[in-house]
Parts: C-alpha cells; structure tokens; sequence
C-alpha cells in the first residue's frame, strides 16, 4: 500500500487514495511493526486483566508513577520542547524526557514531532495525519498510526537534523523491549501491569487527543475542530493535554492550562525545570499576553512546510 502522506502529498493525491477507507489490518511495508506491536500490546493487556485484575496496591501505583512519567516525557519534552520549541532543555534534561516519552510508547523523537507539525500545517484538512474529519473516530485514534505513512521528516524537522535527535531511532527496540518486559523482574503481575497494561493506557490517552478533541460539535468545514475536553484531564493525570482548543490557539505557548480552573502538571514541571536553570526561553503565553519570546519558534517552520 502506498504511503498516505509524503513530502510531495497534495490533497487531491489523498483524496484519490483515501487510506482510511483501507480495512484497518492493511500496513505499509514500514509500518507492519507498528501494527504487529499495537496488536501485541492490546492482547498481552488483556490476558492481563484477566489473569490479574487486582495486581495489589505497590504494583498498581507503580504502573500510574511510569504512566505519569511517561506523560511528561511526552507533554513537555516531545510536544513542548521539541516539536512546537516553547522552551528550551538542558541537555540532560531533554535526554530524560526523551527516554521517557519512549519507555510510554511515543515512538522517536523526530518521528513524533513531524507528525505533529504536520498536523497544526494543515489541521481539519484530508492532508491532517490524524483528522477525525475525513477517517472517522477509529481512523484519528489509532489506525493512521500504521495507515497514515511515516511523515516527512526532513520537511517538517529540519532543525532536528543533529544525531542528538535522529539517534534515538536506533534505540527505540530496546526500550521498547525494556518497556514491554520490565516487569518480570518483579513478578508475573508487575509484567503485565507495568508492561502491557500501562503501555495501553498511555497510547489511548495520547490517542484521545487526536480523535475526541477533534469533535467539536457543529463545526463547519474549514473551521477549527479542536477542543478542550474536561474529563479527559483525569486520563493524562492532570498534564494538561486534554486542554487541546487552547493549544491550537496559541501552539508556541509552553502552557496549555490557562487558569487556575485548568489543571497543567506538564507547565508546573517546565516552571520547576527553570527555576533549576534545566530550561530556558520558555514561551509563558496565554491569550493575553502576545509574547512570542526571542527567537522563532517551530511554528514558523510549519509555515514554511506548508
């Protein structure tokens, strides 16, 4: 099956090919691995729950501690820090986040963040790599995931050229494999819940974010469809995530909660990380104060890939 989105895709192109209309077991041939641990991650949670649904109390706030952790690797290092630049990461700071973002089942750092340009680049249009619009709930939640084609790096990422970004792809299966088997150094219900399970739980919470707050009710064609989905900031632990209408009228911002009343988890740590000198340049926009800060930001590059 031919690749959805490439550097060259027009939405005419897309139209034609329309992926999403393919039954949801067709991968291209770089994207059988994604479907093929989808499918293991999913079977092994299940058999899971069935063999062990009360794992007992040190092992179920294990897997909710990594899941959080995992969160932050993600929120703040891939979405934040890397693929909108609303701040900048010690070093050893954005090595951590990386890892962690990857232990959570986010995939490299550059694959993400050129997924994730792409989508502001051209948002509720048949180019979005994961619109709810055209492919339908199933098709935003997971199935573009392994459906969609990898998404063009260089196009979307040239400023993530530097081995210190592009070198985490080599290391993806074994921390995916450490990730997937951990827990049996625990025991047989550690392997599940601080495997399997937890890893389940953190894909459909990021899921959520391209599929529900995608579904704004009533909105016409051309028209933004993102937004903020209260109930789901109990899913992403209160990281600000589900805080989605926000993000997309203000990308650049490092914060997505914009009062008291919208819990941020993720901006509390990037205003921890600062005061411990681990960030810097940190964009603190909210939609009153106009600061884009002093450099340009990953949005200027979406531009230009659009």
């Amino acid at each position: 099956m031919a690749a959805a989105f490439t550097p060259t895709s027009t939405t005419e192109q897309i139209m034609k090919t329309a992926p999403w209309r393919q039954p949801w077991w067709h991968a291209g041939k770089r994207d059988i691995a994604i479907l093929g641990w989808v499918l293991l991650i999913h079977i092994t949670a299940a058999i899971g729950l069935v063999l062990y649904p009360l794992p007992g109390w040190p092992i179920f706030l294990g897997a909710v501690a990594l899941v959080f952790l995992g969160g932050l690797g993600t929120t703040v290092g891939y979405h934040r820090a890397i693929a909108h630049r609303s701040l900048t990461l010690n070093p050893w700071a954005r090595g951590v986040l990386i890892f962690l973002a990857m232990f959570n089942g986010s995939g490299a750092p550059t694959t993400w963040a050129a997924g994730h340009r792409l989508h502001h680049a051209k948002a509720d249009t048949p180019e979005d790599i994961s619109s709810p619009r055209w492919g339908g709930f199933w098709w935003a939640h997971l199935r573009w995931l392994w459906q969609a084609g990898e998404p063009p790096i260089d196009r979307y990422c040239p400023d993530l050229s530097g081995v210190s970004y592009r070198a985490w792809r080599w290391f993806q299966t074994p921390i995916l494999t450490l990730s997937y088997l951990g827990g049996l150094y625990f025991s047989p219900a550690a392997f599940f819940w601080l495997g399997a399970i937890r890893l389940c739980f953190g894909l459909h919470a990021q899921c959520f974010v391209n599929s529900v707050c995608h579904t704004e009710p009533g909105v016409e064609a051309g028209e933004d469809s993102s937004r903020n989905v209260t109930w789901l900031a109990l899913m992403h632990l209160f990281q600000g995530e589900n805080w989605h209408r926000n993000h997309h009228a203000r990308p650049g911002s490092a914060r997505l909660g914009w009062s008291w009343r919208q819990p941020d988890a993720g901006y509390m740590l990037i205003l921890a990380l600062e005061k411990l000198g681990l960030a810097t340049d940190v964009r603190h926009g909210t939609p009153h104060s106009g600061s884009r800060g002093n450099r340009p930001d990953a949005d200027d590059l979406i531009v230009k890939a659009a």
